[in-house]
Order: C-alpha cells, then sequence, then structure tokens
C-alpha cells in the first residue's frame, strides 16, 4: 500500500483524507441511526399506555425525552400539556412539530459532509490526473523547440502514469462507496421521518382525548 501511495504522488494524501473522514462518518451514521435509537417500535403504545389515566409526572417524561428520537417529540407532547392543560390543538401540535424539526436536523447531521465527499473525490481524482498528465509531457519535453525523439525520461514518464491512473483510480474508490452510503442514509432519515410524523400525529390526537376527559 504505501509503494502504491508513494507512486500516485502527493496529490493522493487528499483523497486519502477525504477516504478516512468519509468512513468515520458511514460509521457515526450506522451507530446514530439504529432503530432502536430513533423509532423503538414499542415507544408509541407505550407512551400512550402510560398516559391513558393521566399526563404523567416530570421524571417519566425525562426519561421519555432521553430514550430516542421520537421519544424527544412524545415528550415535547407531554410538556405542552404540562405546561398548559387546556392547550389548544393548534398550540400542541405546533409543539410537536417543532420538536421534529430539531430531531429531523440531528438525524440529517453530517450527510452533507459525505456527499460533498462523494462529489469531491471525483474531482481530487482528476486533479491527481491531470498533474500526472503535466508529468508526462514534461518527461517528453526537449530543448524547448519541440519534442525530441527518444529524448524524454522514461522513469519520469512512468512516473507521471502512475499519478493519473492511482488518481483517477483512488478518487473513484472513494466517491462511489461515499454516494452510495449517503442515499442510503439519506433513505433511511426519510422513513424515520415519516414514521415520526405519523406516530406524531397518532400522539396528538390521544392527547387531545386526554385534555378533553
Amino acid at each position: 500500500m504505501l509503494s502504491i501511495i508513494q507512486a500516485a504522488g502527493w496529490p493522493i494524501w487528499p483523497l486519502i483524507a477525504c477516504s478516512v473522514i468519509g468512513l468515520a462518518l458511514i460509521v457515526e451514521r450506522f451507530l446514530s441511526l439504529k432503530t432502536a435509537k430513533v423509532i423503538p417500535p414499542k415507544l408509541l403504545d407505550e407512551a400512550i399506555m402510560v398516559s391513558r389515566n393521566g399526563v404523567p409526572g416530570s421524571d417519566v417524561v425525562a426519561q421519555l425525552e432521553q430514550n430516542s428520537a421520537l421519544g424527544a417529540v412524545l415528550a415535547s407532547g407531554f410538556r405542552a400539556v404540562h405546561a398548559n392543560p387546556r392547550v389548544s390543538e393548534d398550540d400542541l401540535r405546533a409543539s410537536l412539530e417543532g420538536t421534529g424539526r430539531l430531531v429531523a436536523a440531528r438525524l440529517q447531521r453530517y450527510l452533507g459532509a459525505l456527499a460533498t465527499i462523494a462529489s469531491a473525490a471525483p474531482l481530487l481524482g482528476l486533479l491527481g490526473t491531470v498533474i500526472g498528465m503535466i508529468e508526462i509531457f514534461g518527461s517528453q519535453a526537449g530543448d524547448g523547440l519541440g519534442v525530441v525523439p527518444g529524448g524524454g525520461n522514461p522513469g519520469q514518464l512512468a512516473h507521471g502514469i502512475s499519478i493519473a491512473l492511482y488518481n483517477t483510480a483512488f478518487g473513484l474508490i472513494v466517491a462511489i462507496p461515499a454516494l452510495i452510503f449517503w442515499r442510503y442514509f439519506r433513505s433511511r432519515v426519510d422513513d424515520y421521518l415519516l414514521a415520526m410524523e405519523v406516530a406524531a400525529d397518532r400522539f396528538a390526537r390521544h392527547l387531545l382525548t386526554l385534555r378533553k376527559a
């Protein structure tokens, strides 16, 4: 691997940095976007069950908020009813939606950086290709009057070809997985947000019923 890096020249170092950052972002998003941390399957039903006879205490609400992203949204509904037992439907839904927007921002965190890496890596590879081509032309330069047949530097020519090919290949190797995982995480976040929107609507209707009881 070290020999490849040496053959690719200095243009490969930004690509290596992108690959390390991209891998770290992918691992972080995999850990942060687990279903148990975003939308635990039975959390909504448990929140409805525990509040059938009234809004639970602040300690239960705080525990719910720390449970997951969906828990934070549901907790905001409980807090709105705590603050005003006769809260209007519009105010209750506004509270849920406001927390939902904050949660959505957290779920989408770092996806922009991953998309940037997917877009920038091929360009960095292209930069390495151009630099390699410059090396190639430099190896064939004569005394300034034109190209001299057989007067090129074979070592410099081989080095220029290595820079061009290695950087092009490495740029694609970095960009393709970054693009795939960016699309995967975007799709996953969209699914989570839709599920949270449906859950929040159901929970709002439950709280409104509870308020009227």
